[in-house]
């Protein structure tokens, strides 16, 4: 299957990820943990879906025709 990562990055570590897989955000850090508490509660995690609706699954039909195309 097809995965959705969206980590966010400060400082060179990141601290807080949605990842389709697991469905909600996680944190990292202690920041990462706070954010991703209230992100899960908010607005944030149905935006996060969203975009896996309107990126991923729509693309991947593209990108797996291409690949089997090639083969």
């Amino acid at each position: 299957g097809t995965e959705f990562i969206d980590s966010y990055v400060f400082n060179k570590a990141e601290y807080i990820r949605f990842n389709s897989t697991v469905g909600r955000y996680v944190g990292y850090t202690e920041l990462g943990l706070k954010n991703a508490e209230a992100w899960n509660k908010g607005p944030q995690l149905g935006q996060e879906q969203g975009e896996l609706e309107r990126l991923c699954k729509r693309n991947a039909e593209i990108y797996y025709r291409a690949i089997l195309d090639k083969t």
